[in-house]
């Protein structure tokens, strides 16, 4: 997610939002800064997804309250509804949460009597999200935990009008500072039910509702380290690629490659170098010759149609910023990643994710009639590759047991009664990631002690 602090380009930001969607009517904001009133500090940046008719991933940010939202007096849950309510699931059990990135995924607007549907929602979506690469090959990569929050009502504000107002756990509502399909949450609410589960570095809201809708809040938590919040529809056919958009921002790090055109202060970008990996003001021929952004695609075909070049317009702007294809994920829902949205996808996930788990406990010395054993997930790519897993004694390659994932110390060959260290190296080769530095993170190793 792009942070604007100008108060000019804020102010344009809002105006892009109007030309898009005409009921919507976002406050002006400033720079988050000392100047802001107390009031703005309560509330945080948003993504507002493209309108339902057309293929927009988004259509820019507004600020909207952290908390809140449409008031109802609270309705007292019953006893056995009490008991429901913050359950913890592992819906998808991949490993330690240590070694892998775990979502959690809470529904809002679902009563007790309605968790078993909630559930059957929260496995469809994730079906959805794993449909599309990189999560497809990295599935394994993933725990999933569903959070039973149980609601008075069931639906939840802004459904079907602006004027429904339903008591939810969550507080999630549409019609968000007046945009219909803004699906916001009570954050504060959110993370309560967060918290409850064993770990989360990615969490997803599911709305009971029909209606199309969502929203992006892709800062990382500051209390609890979640990279972002996804909200989406539960029922909308739609919602799922509202949601991998999203992720796009909080675990690639990616920029929108949307712009708006026609919008003062964004025909055309004057500033620094983007920070984010698929937005540069570099030309092709620029860009190659400074080995810069992602020169190492450059003429490739990439999966969302068409070769990765410098496609001019993204971030917001019409000209003076480039994107690496013309119509990827992130600019338009429906389509895949590009090639390096893929890489810093990729990127993202080993941010949280190992590649290898040791199922031998590793703090204590392993003899004669121990085994080591790791384990190593299975990756899902259409080339059939798998990870590249090498054992070692004392820093010596023991080719005998490449590919192998438990070890007998017995078959070590062991002669003396000197302590000697074991271990076991993953790699993923993958020729969908190739900046170096991110190459080094897709590596792991464990290590044992191990003696006669």
């Amino acid at each position: 997610m792009v942070r604007v602090r100008r108060p000019a380009v804020r102010t344009a930001l809002r105006a892009a939002v109007a030309m898009v969607c005409a009921t919507a009517a976002l406050v002006a904001a400033g720079p988050a800064d000392a100047a802001d009133p107390p009031a703005a500090k309560s509330r945080v940046e948003v993504e507002i997804p493209g309108p339902e008719q057309g293929g927009d991933a988004g259509s820019g940010h507004a600020r909207v309250p952290a908390a809140g939202g449409p008031a109802k007096s609270a309705g007292r849950l019953s006893p056995a509804q009490r008991e429901a309510d913050g359950a913890v699931t592992k819906l998808i059990d991949n490993g330690s949460t240590a070694d892998r990135l775990d979502v959690v995924v809470i529904g809002d607007g679902y009563t007790a009597d309605e968790l078993a549907r909630f559930h059957a929602d929260a496995e469809q979506k994730w079906a959805e999200v794993t449909a599309v690469e990189p999560y497809t090959t990295y599935r394994n990569l993933f725990n999933v935990w569903t959070v039973d929050a149980v609601s008075h009502d069931s639906g939840v504000s802004g459904d079907p009008d602006s004027a429904t107002v339903r008591d939810t756990a969550l507080g999630s509502y549409f019609w968000c500072e007046d945009i219909e399909r803004l699906l916001c949450i009570d954050q504060p609410k959110v993370d309560a039910y967060v918290a409850k589960a064993p770990a989360a570095d990615l969490v997803i809201v599911l709305a009971n509702s029909a209606k199309y809708g969502g929203a992006g809040y892709n800062e990382r938590s500051a209390t609890l380290g979640y990279e972002g919040i996804s909200t989406a529809s539960a029922g909308h056919p739609k919602s799922g690629q509202v949601a991998i958009h999203e992720t796009g921002h909080s675990l690639g790090k990616l920029a929108d490659e949307y712009f708006y055109p026609g919008v003062p202060d964004y025909e055309k970008y004057t500033g620094p170098e983007p920070a984010e990996s698929n937005s540069t003001a570099l030309t092709a021929d620029r860009m190659a010759a400074q080995r810069a952004k992602w020169y190492r695609w450059l003429g490739e075909e990439s999966p969302d149609g068409g070769p990765v070049g410098a496609y001019e317009g993204g971030n917001y702007y019409v000209t003076g910023l480039y994107r690496p294809t013309d119509n990827s994920l992130m600019r338009v829902l429906g389509k895949p990643f590009n090639l390096p949205g893929v890489e810093s996808m990729i990127a993202g996930f080993y941010q949280h994710a190992r590649i290898v788990t040791p199922l031998t406990p590793t703090d204590r010395t392993l003899r004669l009639r121990h085994t080591a054993k790791a384990s190593v997930p299975r990756l899902f790519g259409a080339d059939g590759r798998q990870p590249v897993v090498r054992w070692y004694l004392d820093g010596r390659e023991l080719k005998r047991f490449e590919g192998r994932t438990e070890v007998p110390v017995a078959e070590l060959w062991l002669f003396d009664l000197r302590t000697h260290r074991l271990s076991v190296t993953a790699e993923d080769r993958t020729p969908s990631v190739r900046d170096p530095k991110t190459i080094r993170t897709l590596r792991s190793t464990a290590t044992w002690t191990v003696r006669l």
